[in-house]
């Protein structure tokens, strides 16, 4: 369980595997925002983006919830689902790590915490898994996230940068 404090109010969540209906609904619309978010951050345009967010669920998730090392989770505060995390987790030559492809807040529920209450159960649920390490990809242009995360002790690896020439 994870639990993050705002204002002296503790929120927590649990995590539970997303249904298959949940899952479903999730990929419809991740897709879409995923290609919006690479458009959106200048590294390629719609058409690209589209095209791209298409192929890298095909390959990432290519039996869904049921892709092997992949954990899709929705996130609960009691019997409200309040968002997702997904998290796929693997070997590296540094030892067993997780990475977060995905982590949603319901959009009328952000700013109250749950976004470090997810990140935090995700987090535990790695370590019970045996991950030592969590790391993740965050757009530029996503400041909330990347104020959240540096909030968490997330530490920027690398840095792409644009510049528009038109």
């Amino acid at each position: 369980m994870g639990a993050a404090t705002l204002c002296a109010v503790t929120v927590s969540v649990r995590l539970a595997p997303m249904t298959a209906a949940e899952y479903d609904a999730y990929r419809v619309v991740a897709e879409r925002d995923y290609a919006d978010e690479i458009a959106r951050s200048g590294a390629m345009p719609e058409v690209e983006a589209r095209a791209k967010a298409s192929a890298d669920y095909a390959r990432l998730l290519p039996q869904g919830i049921g892709t092997p090392n992949h954990l899709l989770w929705t996130a609960w505060d009691g019997p409200v689902p309040v968002g997702l995390v997904w998290v796929e987790l693997s070997e590296r030559s540094d030892g067993p790590s997780a990475f977060v492809y995905d982590v949603q807040v319901a959009a009328e529920l952000r700013g109250r915490g749950y976004g470090r209450a997810v990140m935090l159960a995700a987090e535990e649920a790695c370590r019970e898994r045996g991950a030592t390490s969590v790391r993740l990809n965050v757009f530029g242009n996503n400041h909330v996230a990347r104020s959240l995360y540096e909030r968490l002790g997330f530490e920027t690896t690398s840095v792409q940068m644009r510049k528009n020439l038109a």
